[in-house]
């Protein structure tokens, strides 16, 4: 198991005991279980919900029945019961969207087209709002489950996130009160199908993020859920390669609207309850700009400083 870039005291794993899987404490190269004795609530939203970090401090510095985590097979380390999911969030990123579609007619130099598609971004932030949709927690899996690339499309898409995990219920904050409901952060690679984000039998209805998005282990998540206290989620790098190669490599600092909007924005329609994910938007480079699509075999490798890295193979669809 790969915990590269994560030097923090602790942090929150989910990890597999056989058919079950059970939560657990990170600390070091090692893990112990967690029970509702040692996490002082019935599971993990519950604990989420009002956490006591020092609770766990206290758990990572003293003895138990501590596992190599060489010896231990991490998945998810969350369980959502909703996923938010934000677009068009990164601002050199939409840039060079709008510079690309800008350009085709040779109207304006791509020089011209940055600086319109830059006014537009540095307006939007000012005075607009985050776009968000929503995806199923059923798609969230760990790194230890293979991505399976549907037949039906070859044109399947990573998009590596930092994600928001929820903690105490948000529902109609401010931005200066939306950091109080965060209890921690992952990394979420949103994988979609490219072809199918946009209705061809009926253009009207617009995208269709059910289908493009929502496929099993969609949303490989982890494989750390690391306590907000530790991160500094204003200034980290995201980063994705495959098979070795750079593809994402960018900052937080680009956002376009911060996790504080982000948060405030969301719950102003839904509560947000504890352990819920909420994406924050994927930076340039994924393979719509590369024209490179994932394919049998692929391994990314996906990292978030602070956060350790997820390691998600491949495997093509086996034929109905």
């Amino acid at each position: 198991m790969t915990i590269e870039r994560f030097d923090g005291p602790f942090a929150l794993v989910r990890f597999r005991a056989g058919a079950d899987v059970r939560l657990g404490l990170l600390s070091g190269d090692r893990v112990r279980a967690l029970g509702s004795d040692e996490l002082g609530a019935s599971g993990l939203n519950d604990f989420l919900a009002a956490p006591d970090w020092d609770r766990l401090a206290a758990l990572a510095d003293g003895d138990g029945e501590w596992m190599p985590l060489a010896d231990v097979t991490l998945t998810a380390p969350v369980e959502p019961r909703q996923v938010l999911q934000t677009g068009a969030n990164y601002r050199q990123h939409v840039i060079e969207l709008v510079v690309a579609g800008l350009t085709q007619d040779g109207t304006r130099t791509p020089d011209q087209a940055r600086s319109f598609a830059a006014d537009i971004m540095d307006e939007r932030k000012r005075s607009g709002e985050p776009y968000f949709f929503i995806g199923l927690p059923a798609a969230v899996v760990g790194d230890d489950v293979p991505l399976t690339l549907p037949g039906y499309s070859k044109v399947h898409d990573w998009e590596l996130e930092l994600a928001v995990v929820i903690g105490r219920q948000a529902f109609r904050v401010s931005r200066e009160e939306a950091l109080d409901h965060v209890a921690g952060y992952t990394i979420v690679n949103d994988v979609t199908t490219r072809d199918l984000v946009f209705r061809k039998d009926m253009k009207e209805i617009g995208t269709d993020w059910y289908r493009a998005k929502n496929a099993p282990g969609f949303l490989p998540t982890g494989p750390l859920l690391v306590p907000a206290p530790f991160v500094d989620a204003s200034n980290l790098n995201v980063r994705l390669e495959l098979n070795g190669e750079a593809m994402q490599d960018a900052s937080t600092t680009d956002l376009l609207f911060d996790i504080p909007a982000l948060i405030s924005g969301a719950s102003q329609t839904m509560p947000l309850l504890p352990g819920d994910l909420l994406l924050t938007g994927s930076p340039a480079g994924n393979g719509q700009h590369w024209k490179r699509f994932l394919r049998d075999g692929d391994v990314m490798t996906g990292s978030i400083e602070g956060l350790g890295t997820q390691v998600v193979r491949c495997v093509a669809e086996v034929a109905r």
